[in-house]
């Protein structure tokens, strides 16, 4: 199920029960606490590990399996979307729409580039029977 609830779109505040809710998760302890530390984040890109790290801060006793299987869910749910900057190397991010991103390899972080920075004079035709569903830009950054 795809939403186009975002962390971005939810009231500061909000319990994030109804954030989860519009997505048609059920709101678990783990989740709501997870979704807590998203949704009163603004928009961010994090790995799992940063997240349970956050989670370990705030004393609220999630394990990093669930950390990774609840960010499983809120992008299978269409809450997150996911950017794989290559194998074992994932960032979570809340905003959803699309937009290209910048990685830092000098430390490994990513932001969002310019909506519209990107252009494609065209696209390979899909093979029969499928339809591309996106296209993900990472452009990677290296100190001169």
């Amino acid at each position: 199920m795809t939403t186009n609830s975002s962390p971005d779109t939810a009231p500061k505040g909000e319990c994030s029960t109804a954030w989860l809710g519009r997505a048609g998760l059920r709101p678990t302890r783990q989740r709501c606490a997870l979704a807590g530390l998203l949704i009163g984040g603004g928009n961010r890109h994090l790995t799992a590990e940063a997240l349970h790290g956050e989670a370990q801060a705030a004393d609220m006793g999630v394990s990093l399996a669930t950390v990774y299987n609840t960010l499983k869910a809120f992008t299978s749910a269409g809450l997150l979307r996911e950017i794989v900057i290559e194998p074992g190397r994932v960032y979570y991010d809340t905003r959803i729409d699309d937009h290209p991103h910048f990685y830092y390899e000098s430390d490994g972080t990513i932001a969002d580039a310019p909506v519209g920075s990107v252009a494609f004079a065209s696209l390979p035709d899909a093979p029969d029977g499928t339809e591309i569903a996106s296209v993900d830009v990472v452009v990677r950054l290296r100190t001169r």
